[in-house]
């Protein structure tokens, strides 16, 4: 009993050594900036241009806390070959929780401005309008694919004007503001 007693204060004497070193070696407030700072070049995502500052910041934030979750010692963090290639994929695993949770996300991954310079939809709508338009585009989505990685298999795909996504939207650019399309045949002479 009395060895047990005798090593209870030198096992305490280690756990607080061992904190205070972890501690040590824990983000902090400058690093966490700098990494904030280092997640603005995703800036340019497709997903991630079309989010307003406010949710720009929201989302990395929660890119950061993963990250120093994921690698609590900033040092080990830095010194990584492939620490870029960690950022990413939690980058693009987010993303993916994101579409996933609500589809109605498409607005992300298919901008309004993008789609208006497609033909697909006209100038000017507005926020009422344009979130019409992407209930039914997420509504034809979620209805067609029943994963989230046939979608993504889809977008990989998606490079003509007749893929299936194209219909959706036309289809419910159609039904929300009476388009009618039509084809017309161009022949060139000489």
């Amino acid at each position: 009993m009395k060895k047990i007693l005798l090593c209870l204060p030198v096992l305490a004497l280690f756990a607080t050594g061992f904190m205070s070193c972890t501690q040590l070696k824990a983000w902090d407030q400058k690093q966490r900036q700098s990494l904030r700072t280092a997640l603005q070049n995703y800036r340019q995502m497709a997903y991630l241009e079309d989010l307003n500052d406010a949710e720009f910041t929201l989302f990395a934030d929660n890119i950061a806390t993963q990250v120093e979750t994921s690698y609590p010692t900033y040092a080990e963090f830095v010194a990584m070959p492939a620490m870029g290639d960690s950022v990413d994929m939690i980058v693009v695993t987010a993303i993916v929780q994101e579409l996933d949770a609500d589809a109605a996300n498409m607005r992300h991954v298919y901008p309004y401005a993008g789609l208006v310079s497609q033909g697909v939809l006209p100038a000017g709508l507005d926020h009422a309008q344009r979130k019409a338009f992407y209930t039914c585009f997420a509504s034809k989505v979620n209805a067609a694919y029943a994963t989230m990685g046939q979608f993504f298999n889809a977008i990989m795909a998606d490079t003509t004007n007749v893929s299936q996504i194209s219909q959706m939207q036309s289809e419910c650019a159609n039904d929300l503001f009476n388009w009618v399309i039509t084809e017309v045949q161009v022949t060139e002479t000489n």
